[in-house]
């Protein structure tokens, strides 16, 4: 289990015992159950941290669907949630740089820091992370939970909590600008309006990106992503026989520019290929989105032009760029954050519902 709590108490909370902690199980398929959480001792280099602001992330709907996401199956009670923010109540006897009251922003994974992977710095890599809310890890939808201290940080005054929260999905644009390449020359497709694509746009943006265009079939996304300063959004159909037509309406509605980094947020078939197409010769597709597990794309067309395609796995060190964007208005999270909601039983199933169902949902946040 990871630090944020020990193993399933989904008995003692059966059998009627009562604790302090409260946090939201994923028990079943379509069911979760607000039950007692037990933390765990609090170790040297630890704090203990009361949840403030949780956001529900688009996995965490799938963790509830289908109880697994690839080869991670959920087996047991698991505490869902891993887009956070909160006060440290707690500081272990070896935390030097926070103490209780700080306002911080958790990064959910705490890696090895023995592997080739993470002595090569890209811990996000590491084949022993531990992960919250990733079976068999616990989350941190949670009135309180442990975590190390080296992954929490300080929010500076202006950053709320609700945007300390964000962090976490705003590190996923972050991450891909970095492995795309992303920069003050660099005309950006992003694939995609849903809420990664648009995190995308923003840090595209506050990379210097000069020109960015996103797609998307849903009109009402496009819509959001003009407000937050796309120089082109163009509505596209799921049909990979319409690929080619939209591509040349794509170039079309960034003036004819050389479009130098896609990033597919979506990831399916059409998603790619169309990404493919539209960027230039010698230019960049980063693999973002996990839609489809397999898929089928035009990589001869690719491979002629030298078009090189990269993928992300999460983020590494990405949280304190993330907070000094929001501290110096680069980025601005505000707008994504549509819904808001309290944590009770029946608040947590109607958030669950209303960030399942979309539509003009795009960040649901939790408000403990």
């Amino acid at each position: 289990m990871g630090k944020g709590g020990q193993g399933s108490d989904a008995s003692a909370a059966a059998a009627g015992e009562v604790e302090e902690n409260m946090a939201a199980w994923l028990v079943a398929k379509n069911t979760l159950k607000i039950m007692p959480f037990k933390l765990p001792p609090l170790g040297p280099h630890d704090v203990r941290v009361r949840m403030k602001a949780v956001g529900i992330c688009g996995s965490d709907v799938h963790y509830l669907r289908e109880m697994r996401i690839a080869h991670f199956v959920v087996k047991e009670p698991m505490v869902i949630g891993h887009e956070c923010a909160g006060v440290i109540e707690e500081v272990g006897a070896g935390v030097k740089h926070l103490a209780a009251g700080d306002r911080v922003a958790l990064e959910p994974g705490i890696s090895c820091w023995r592997c080739r992977h993470c002595k090569g710095g890209r811990y996000n890599l590491c084949d022993d992370m531990k992960f919250f809310a990733t079976p068999p890890v616990h989350g941190s939808l949670a009135n309180q939970i442990v975590h190390p201290a080296d992954l929490c940080f300080k929010l500076p005054d202006g950053v709320s909590l609700e945007e300390g929260a964000m962090c976490e999905p705003l590190s996923v644009g972050v991450h891909a600008c970095r492995r795309a390449g992303v920069g003050p020359e660099t005309a950006v497709l992003i694939m995609g309006a849903g809420p990664i694509g648009l995190v995308a746009l923003l840090a595209a943006r506050a990379f210097g990106a000069p020109r960015v265009a996103i797609v998307d079939v849903d009109e009402h996304r496009l819509g959001v992503a003009r407000s937050l300063g796309a120089d082109a959004a163009v509505r596209v159909s799921a049909r990979p026989e319409d690929a080619a037509e939209e591509v040349a309406r794509i170039r079309a509605a960034l003036g004819g520019a050389d479009i130098d980094v896609s990033l597919d947020c979506a990831g399916f078939s059409k998603t790619l290929a169309t990404a493919l197409e539209a960027t230039r010769p010698g230019g960049r597709v980063c693999l973002v989105g996990m839609g489809h597990n397999e898929m089928t794309v035009p990589l001869t067309s690719a491979a002629i032009r030298e078009v090189d395609v990269v993928g992300i796995f999460r983020y590494k060190d990405t949280w304190p760029l993330c907070i000094e964007f929001l501290r110096s208005g680069k980025v601005d999270v505000k707008p994504l954050i549509t819904h808001r909601f309290g944590f009770s039983q029946r608040e947590v199933e109607e958030a669950f519902e209303v960030s399942a169902r979309g539509r003009d949902a795009i960040k649901v946040m939790f408000n403990l």
